[in-house]
């Protein structure tokens, strides 16, 4: 995270929401590789979460947004991120590329978007 802090690099980049009280009900991150075999398909967003008491009210999304954005303004036309779920980054605009294996060996979708596109 010092990395992200002090902007020594473009990777790894860490993104947090916070309510009126300055607690953290949202974040996300962005690494080389989220722990999956593919090596060559980076940089990945990861963690991406949000507080229960939260969900529903887009905020996933603007995350998802916000990082794209970002990551256009340096230069980097796609990003990559892998997950179990369906659907949902379908609808955040984000096309389905291939099953790929977690280092563990767990089979996750994997999925990218191009920003310079969106």
């Amino acid at each position: 995270m010092q990395e992200c802090i002090y902007g020594n690099a473009t990777v790894p980049q860490w993104y947090v929401v916070v309510n009126q009280r300055n607690t953290i009900i949202a974040g996300a991150g962005v690494i080389e590789n989220d722990f999956h075999k593919r090596k060559d398909l980076e940089p990945n967003i990861c963690a991406l979460f949000v507080e229960k008491d939260y969900r529903n009210q887009g905020i996933a999304s603007f995350i998802l947004d916000l990082i794209c954005q970002d990551f256009a303004n340096m230069g980097i036309d796609r990003l990559y991120l892998v997950t179990d779920l369906m659907n949902f980054y379908e609808r955040c605009g984000w096309k389905f590329v291939m099953h790929v294996r977690s280092e563990e060996g767990v089979q996750e979708r994997l999925y990218t978007t191009s920003i310079l596109d969106s």
